[in-house]
C-alpha cells in the first residue's frame, strides 16, 4: 500500500516543480498574492489558479490570465502531462513558444492570445490530438501556418488572427471529416488563393480571413458551407464577380467582402439570405449596376455598406426594415429623388448618401428618422428648402446640406437641436438670415460658404440683414397697434381685478418670489398638493435629501406627480428653494427634469415635477430585482452628458450643477435619463469662471478643489461626472467600506487598467462566454479610461463634457454593432 502514495508524490511534485519553473520565469511582482501562494508550503493542487484531477491527483486546470504577468515559457511547463486546459491569455508573455508543449496530449484548451509571443509556430504543435480549441491570436507569431495543424482532427476553434503570419493556407485542410467550427486568421500576411477545399470544413459558421493579401476569385465552392454565419473576406486583393453561391448560406449574418477589386452586378441570389445583418461590400470600386429590389426582402439587416462603387439604383424598400441601424451608400452614381419611405426608417443611427446624383426634394417625413445621429447627402443636386421636419430630429449630430440646389431660409426650428455638433449648408442658394441660437452659436462661416442671399453676424463673413428687411405696411402697422392696445387693455383690467380680490381677502397670504411666474406655467395650493399626495404619507414617499422630501402625487385630472417639499427650518433650505427655481426658470433641454408648477406660501414651498415612474439610476444599479445592461448603462449616461453640456455651454450661463450622482439622475417610462435636483446649483458668469461654496454635496463625488475650498467651475461638474462613470460599470460606490484614505473608486479602477479591468467591472455585464467578449470588453475600457480622464486632480487636465459625449456616443455605436451581430 506504501507504493501507491510515493507514485503520486512523485507526479505531483512533477506539476509542482513545472509550476514552480513558470513562475521564476515570470515576473509576480504585479501579482503578489499569486507570489505567496504558489509555494511549497502548500499542496499545488490547493495554489490559485490551478485545478487537480479528483482521480489522479494531477493537474488539469492552469488559469493565469488577465494576470499582468510578464516573462518567458519554460520548456517544463510540457511535463504537465495531465493538463487538459491551458489559459495564459491577457498577460505579456513573450518569446517563442517552447516546443515541449507538443508533450500536452490531454490538452483540449489552449489559449495565449493578447500575449507577445513571437517565431514561428513550432510544427510539433500538431502532436495535440485532441484540442478543441487553439487560440494564438493578437501576438507577433511569424512565418507559415504549420500544415501539421491538419493532424488535429478534434480542431473546432483554430484562431490565430492578428500576428505576422505569412505563406498560402494549408491546403486540404479539411481533408478528414472535420469538426472545425471556426477559422479565425484575419490580419495576418497570408497570401495565394483561397482554397476551393475549404467546401470541405461543413460543419464552419466562421470563415475571417479579412485583411490578408489573399489574391485570386473568391471559390464559389464556399457556397457548399450551409452552416456559416460569418464571412470575412475584406482587405484582401479578390477580383472577379460576388458568386451567386453564395445566396446558398441560409444561415448567413456577416457578408463582408470591402476593399478588394470585386467587379460586376450583385446577382439578385444573394438578397435571399433572411437571416443576413451585416453586408459590407465597400471600396471596391467596380461593383455596378442597380441594387436589386430582393434587398427590401431581407428585413434582418441593420447594417449596409456599400459606400465606393457604382451602383445606380437603390430600393425604396430597405427603408421600412425595422432594423436597419447604419447605411452608407455614399460616393456611387445613385439617382433619383429621396423616397417618402425614408421617414420609416425610425431606427436607423447613421445614413450616409453623399456623392451621388440624387435630385428632388428632401421630404418631410425626414421627420420620422427619430434616432438618427448622422445624415449627409452633399454633394448631390438635390433642391427645394430645409425641411422644418429636421427640428424633430433631437439627436442630431451630424448634418451636411452642403453642395446641393438647396434654396430658401435655414429653419429657424434647428436652434432646438442641442445635441448638434456639425451642420454644413455650403455651397447652395439659401437666403435670409443666419440663426445665432442653441447649436448655432458655435458654427463658424464655413458652415454656411457660397450661399449668396444669407445675412447674419460679421463673424459669418456675410453682410448684415437690412434693418427694414421686416417693415410691414401701412396697413399692418394700424392692425398690429389695434391688437397691442388691446393686449394692455385687458391687462390693466385683469390687474385691478386681482388687486381687489387680494385686498377683500381677510387672511394676507405672502406673496410668491416674482421669478416663479416665469419659472412654471402653473400654480398649486397647499391643498391640491396635500390631496394629490394624500396628506404627503409615507406610502408616497420616493425619497428624501439635504433640502428636502419627494412624494408622489396624483392631480384631479389624473395626471401623476413628483412633489418636491422643501425643508424650512433654516436659511439654507429657503435659498435652496430660490436657486431651483432661478435654476429651472429658462433651462429646457430633454435630459432635464421638468418643472409643471410650484406652490409657495410662508412656511411651505414645493415644486411639482414632472414624475419619473422608473425612479433613480441608484435604485436600478443597486436594488437586486433591477438590472440594466451595458448599452442602456451607456445611454443613461450620455443622456446625462447631454444635459450637462447644455447646463454648461447652452445656456446664456453656465449652471454647475454641485450635485451629480446616481440619485439625482431619474429615469423615465422609455429608459431615458434626467438629471435633476438644482438645489445646490450656481450660475456663473462665463464658462471659464468659478465660484466660491458653502452647500453640502456628496462625499466621494467631490472634486478636490472644492472639497478643499469650496472652489466651483464647470471642472468641478466633470470630476463628479468621472467618478459616477466609474460607479455605473463597476456598480461600486465611491463611499464604499473598501475604500479608505489610500484608495478611492477611481484609484481603484486604475491599478486595474487595463490588463485587470475584467477584475472591476460589474460581473454582471459580461461573461467570458459571451460572443465577441474582447471587443466588448475593449469598449468598457474606453468608457473606464473616459471616466479617469474626467475625474483627474488637476481640473486644467480634466476633459471637458463636449469632447466626452462625443467620445461615448462613439463607443454606443461600436457596442451597438457588436451586439447587433451576436
Amino acid at each position: 500500500m506504501a507504493f501507491i502514495p510515493n507514485a503520486l508524490t512523485a507526479n505531483i511534485t512533477t506539476d509542482q516543480s513545472s509550476l514552480l519553473s513558470l513562475k521564476s520565469h515570470a515576473s509576480l511582482s504585479h501579482h503578489h498574492i499569486l507570489a505567496k501562494n504558489w509555494s511549497t508550503n502548500t499542496s499545488v493542487c490547493d495554489w490559485i489558479a490551478v485545478v487537480c484531477g479528483s482521480k489522479h491527483h494531477r493537474v488539469v486546470v492552469l488559469d493565469i490570465s488577465s494576470m499582468g504577468l510578464v516573462g518567458t515559457l519554460p520548456p517544463q511547463l510540457g511535463n504537465l502531462s495531465f493538463l487538459v486546459s491551458l489559459n495564459l491569455s491577457h498577460n505579456s508573455f513573450h518569446g517563442n513558444l517552447p516546443r515541449e508543449l507538443a508533450n500536452l496530449r490531454r490538452l483540449k484548451f489552449l489559449d495565449f492570445s493578447y500575449n507577445d509571443f513571437s517565431g514561428k509556430i513550432p510544427e510539433e504543435i500538431g502532436n495535440l490530438e485532441n484540442v478543441r480549441n487553439l487560440i494564438l491570436e493578437f501576438n507577433q507569431l511569424e512565418g507559415p501556418i504549420p500544415f501539421t495543424i491538419l493532424n488535429i482532427f478534434t480542431l473546432q476553434l483554430l484562431s490565430l488572427m492578428n500576428n505576422n503570419l505569412s505563406g498560402p493556407l494549408p491546403m486540404n485542410l479539411c481533408q478528414h471529416p472535420s469538426r472545425l467550427k471556426a477559422l479565425c486568421l484575419s490580419f495576418n500576411k497570408l497570401n495565394g488563393d483561397i482554397p476551393n477545399s475549404l467546401s470541405a470544413c461543413s460543419e464552419l459558421e466562421e470563415l475571417l480571413l479579412d485583411n490578408n493579401n489573399f489574391a485570386g476569385m473568391v471559390p464559389r465552392e464556399i457556397g457548399n458551407l450551409t452552416m456559416l454565419k460569418f464571412l470575412h473576406l475584406g482587405s484582401n486583393y479578390l477580383e472577379g464577380e460576388i458568386p451567386k453561391e453564395l445566396g446558398k448560406l441560409d444561415e448567413l449574418e456577416e457578408l463582408k467582402l470591402d476593399e478588394n477589386e470585386l467587379s460586376g452586378f450583385i446577382q439578385w441570389e444573394i438578397f435571399n439570405i433572411s437571416s443576413l445583418t451585416d453586408m459590407t461590400l465597400a471600396s471596391n470600386y467596380n461593383l455596378s449596376g442597380p441594387i436589386s429590389d430582393c434587398l427590401g426582402n431581407v428585413s434582418s439587416l441593420r447594417e449596409v455598406y456599400l459606400f465606393k462603387n457604382e451602383f445606380t439604383f437603390f430600393p425604396p424598400t430597405l427603408w421600412s426594415h425595422e432594423n436597419l441601424l447604419m447605411l452608407e451608400l455614399y460616393s456611387n452614381n445613385l439617382s433619383g429623388s429621396l423616397p417618402q419611405e425614408i421617414g420609416n426608417a425610425k431606427t436607423a443611427i447613421h445614413i450616409y448618401l453623399s456623392n451621388n446624383k440624387l435630385s428632388g426634394q428632401i421630404p418631410l417625413s425626414i421627420g420620422g428618422l427619430t434616432e438618427i445621429i448622422n445624415f449627409s447627402v452633399a454633394h448631390n443636386t438635390i433642391h427645394g428648402s430645409i425641411p422644418d421636419a429636421f427640428g424633430k430630429l433631437l439627436d442630431l449630430h451630424l448634418l451636411d446640406l452642403s453642395d446641393n440646389k438647396i434654396s430658401g431660409m435655414i429653419p429657424k426650428s434647428l436652434e432646438g437641436l442641442v445635441s448638434l455638433k456639425y451642420f454644413n449648408v455650403s455651397y447652395n442658394k439659401l437666403i435670409g438670415e443666419i440663426p445665432s441660437g442653441g447649436a448655432f452659436a458655435n458654427f463658424t462661416y464655413e458652415s454656411f460658404l457660397s450661399n449668396d442671399g444669407l445675412c447674419g453676424s460679421p463673424r459669418m463673413h456675410v453682410p448684415p440683414c437690412p434693418a427694414n428687411s421686416l417693415r410691414t405696411s401701412k396697413k399692418s402697422r394700424v392692425v398690429m397697434f389695434v391688437l397691442i392696445s388691446l393686449a394692455v387693455l385687458i391687462v390693466l383690467v385683469v390687474s385691478v381685478t386681482v388687486y381687489l380680490i387680494f385686498k377683500r381677502r381677510k387672511k394676507v397670504i405672502p406673496r410668491e418670489p416674482y421669478f416663479l411666474s416665469t419659472v412654471t406655467p402653473a400654480r398649486f395650493s397647499y391643498y391640491e398638493l396635500q390631496r394629490a399626495t394624500n396628506g404627503f404619507d409615507d406610502s408616497n414617499l420616493l425619497g428624501s435629501g439635504s433640502f428636502g422630501s419627494v412624494y408622489k402625487g396624483t392631480l384631479t385630472n389624473g395626471m401623476h406627480v413628483a412633489t418636491k417639499v422643501f425643508h424650512l427650518l433654516h436659511e439654507g433650505e429657503n435659498k435652496s428653494f430660490d436657486i431651483e427655481c432661478e435654476v429651472l426658470r429658462n433651462i429646457l433641454h430633454r435630459n432635464l427634469k421638468k418643472v409643471l408648477g410650484s406652490c409657495s406660501n410662508l412656511d411651505f414651498k414645493a415644486l411639482v415635477l414632472e414624475y419619473m415612474p422608473n425612479g433613480s439610476l441608484h435604485k436600478w444599479l443597486y436594488s437586486h430585482n433591477y438590472f440594466l445592461n451595458i448599452i442602456q448603462r451607456l445611454s443613461i449616461m450620455i443622456d446625462v452628458a447631454s444635459a450637462l453640456e447644455y447646463l454648461h455651454f447652452g445656456y446664456s450661463e453656465p449652471v454647475i450643477h454641485c450635485d451629480l450622482k446616481p440619485n439625482n439622475v431619474l429615469i423615465d417610462a422609455d429608459m431615458v435619463g434626467h438629471l435633476s435636483d438644482f438645489g445646490a446649483a450656481k450660475l456663473l458668469g462665463d464658462e471659464n469662471s468659478m465660484a466660491f461654496t458653502n452647500s453640502l454635496t456628496t462625499i466621494g463625488y467631490i472634486a478636490p478643489e472644492y472639497g478643499r475650498e469650496g472652489l466651483v467651475s464647470t471642472r468641478s461638474d466633470m470630476y463628479s461626472y468621472g467618478i459616477m462613470l466609474l460607479e455605473v460599470f463597476t456598480r461600486t460606490q465611491p463611499g464604499d467600506e473598501m475604500f479608505n484614505e489610500d484608495s478611492s473608486l477611481r484609484s481603484w479602477v486604475q491599478n486595474a487598467f487595463p490588463t485587470e479591468i475584467g477584475h472591476v467591472i460589474d460581473p454582471n455585464l459580461l461573461g467570458l462566454d459571451e460572443e465577441r467578449y474582447a471587443e466588448k470588453l475593449q469598449c468598457v475600457i474606453a468608457i473606464f479610461e473616459m471616466g479617469m480622464k474626467c475625474s483627474t486632480d488637476s481640473p486644467r487636465e480634466r476633459m471637458v463634457i463636449k469632447d466626452a459625449l462625443p467620445a461615448l456616443e462613439k463607443i454606443k455605436v461600436t457596442l451597438l454593432s457588436l451586439y447587433a451581430r451576436t
